[in-house]
């Protein structure tokens, strides 16, 4: 587990840490709200929830809790192996991640959830609210798919490779590494600092284990078990198509190209849809003030009560 006390990123994560024991071992999450967070659009504050993908951890959201934390209740859990949870004994797939959301949603009892998710983090988000969906108010997604993958990129293919991936993601931490500059497009590279909180809590071979089990979970076939879970995701998205839906884009995205975008568009055709014609896979890393501005407009435009759903 990632010891986050004192680095020196640090300062850019002020958050405290929560926990939640589940089988496998504590599953960290953010559990942010200011004394003014509450929504003007009735008794219970609404809820904010940040899902994460892979190689990222909660700290993705750090920039999007800060500013909106004192409008609404901010959760961001970090998955099983991922930033400050515990590492798994053994490898989980989707549908873990699927159900060690979903106890937290319970635990916690969230209500009016906004499920705001990229990359892996559509897929378990979006598994959780089919499970839940009297708890789910609004969704907003950027760049990620909740479908068996009809491409997959070379590069992804790459790690997948027996021995070779493994040594690579698992023992070089080249996955990590390549995503502090290849999920981007309008900027050339991170700060500093942030780049060193991306790579934090994956600093050893073992800690890295949860990052190589994801790319490992990704289907090629039918014949894989997350395929069907992804099947049941994708079956189950038009009845949640009533709700208030954001689709914030990169289209320079490699992984997540605009043809996921467009699936999205197609199972909710009510869909708001923001294209963003120079950004790339890490939306909030990639164009940070143009994220928070879209989807705070688009908060406030949707909320109970503003007479626009």
């Amino acid at each position: 587990m990632l010891h986050i006390e004192s680095p020196p990123w640090r300062e850019l994560y002020p958050f405290q840490s929560h926990f939640l024991r589940l089988a496998g071992g504590r599953y960290h999450y953010l559990h942010e709200s200011t004394s003014a967070g509450s929504s003007a659009g009735g008794s219970e504050t609404a809820t904010l929830l940040f899902v994460h993908g892979n190689p990222t951890w909660s700290f993705h959201w750090r920039e999007l809790i800060l500013a909106l934390r004192g409008t609404y209740r901010c959760v961001a859990p970090d998955h099983m192996g991922c930033g400050g949870s515990d590492l798994q004994a053994t490898p989980l797939r989707l549908v873990d991640h699927i159900d060690n959301l979903v106890r937290l949603i319970e635990t916690l009892d969230l209500s009016r959830i906004t499920l705001v998710a990229q990359d892996w983090g559509g897929a378990i988000g979006l598994g959780a609210a089919q499970r839940v969906p009297e708890r789910m108010e609004r969704i907003a997604l950027l760049n990620t798919g909740a479908f068996p993958p009809w491409f997959i990129p070379w590069r992804i293919r790459v790690c997948r490779w027996p021995l070779v991936g493994k040594l690579a993601v698992q023992g070089a931490n080249g996955f990590s590494r390549a995503a502090l500059r290849m999920t981007l497009a309008r900027r050339q590279r991170l700060d500093r600092l942030v780049e060193q909180a991306y790579l934090a809590p994956y600093a050893t071979w073992r800690q890295r284990a949860a990052v190589y089990q994801f790319v490992q979970d990704i289907p090629l076939t039918p014949r894989h078990p997350t395929w069907r879970t992804l099947e049941n995701i994708e079956a189950g998205l038009p009845q949640l198509g009533h709700l208030p839906i954001q689709l914030i884009w990169g289209l320079q995205d490699w992984c997540f190209r605009p043809e996921c975008l467009e699936k999205f568009i197609s199972l909710w055709p009510t869909a708001e849809v923001q294209r963003l014609a120079d950004v790339g896979h890490w939306v909030v890393e990639d164009a940070p003030a143009e994220t928070l501005a879209l989807l705070s407009d688009w908060l406030q435009r949707t909320a109970p009560g503003s007479g626009s759903l």
